[in-house]
């Protein structure tokens, strides 16, 4: 069985391999830009990462800036039959397979990452559509979490996978960005199952469809152009980037 101590601490030139990914095509393995937008795209993705590279953090505001009714796009209750039977016994038996290149592959509960140092924040999601919202976030660092299980240092991408079906990937950049996060509470109390519940992933510094919902599988790979249609995105047949940078 998994022992679920601290392991070792993300090794510096697996920091640097997520954060050094500064060219248009993301490097050998990125994600396919496809279409009319590709040249865009990856000029976008090259220039916000050579911005971005000291990590500044989205604004982050005061509780009454809250948004009253947050919006609810895609899946409000997954149909999924063993999502329901989770559902129906509190998320007591459900846990977070993390596989792929890391030290110490396993499943971790949604206890453990209760007990993780948690972060809290309030923040501005930007929706493609066009509207924006305000939430108070808590939950574990993406970081933190990463550091439990060990990436290796070939590792360059985390990809995730969501009960209904979405899915999709962050380079190392973004993933140990401070802000990003698994999720399991919204404005003091628990994720409502509506925003994704037990957990779902939070990308301040994104637009609000890389926010992915009900994430059930964690994958850390060297590569993600092999990884079902190459684009790293569920997002990618709706007409949207890989990137979603703000």
């Amino acid at each position: 069985d998994y022992d679920w101590r601290m392991s070792n601490a993300i090794s510096r030139r697996a920091l640097l391999a997520g954060a050094s990914l500064l060219t248009g095509c993301a490097g050998p393995g990125g994600p396919k830009f496809r279409g009319w937008a590709a040249p865009s795209d990856a000029l976008t993705y090259a220039t916000a990462k050579i911005l971005l590279r000291n990590q500044p953090l989205a604004r982050e505001f005061g509780k009454s800036a809250i948004t009253a009714r947050f919006p609810v796009l895609g899946t409000k209750n997954p149909k999924d039959a063993n999502y329901q039977k989770l559902l129906a016994g509190n998320f007591s038996e459900w846990s977070l397979p993390i596989r792929g290149l890391v030290n110490q592959p396993g499943e971790l509960p949604l206890a453990f990452l209760k007990n993780l140092p948690s972060r809290t924040h309030i923040t501005q999601q930007s929706c493609e559509e066009g509207w924006s919202a305000i939430a108070e976030w808590t939950g574990a660092p993406l970081s933190r979490v990463l550091q439990e299980v060990g990436i290796l240092p070939e590792a360059r991408y985390v990809v995730f996978f969501a009960v209904d079906g979405w899915w999709e990937s962050l380079d190392l950049h973004d993933a140990l960005h401070p802000q990003t996060m698994l999720a399991y509470g919204m404005n003091g109390g628990a994720l409502p199952v509506a925003h994704g519940a037990p957990i779902r992933l939070r990308v301040e510094t994104q637009l609000g469809y890389k926010s992915v919902k009900y994430v059930n599988r964690i994958q850390v790979t060297d590569r993600i152009d092999n990884i079902r249609d190459g684009t790293g995105s569920g997002s990618h047949k709706d007409g949207f980037a890989w990137y979603a940078g703000i």
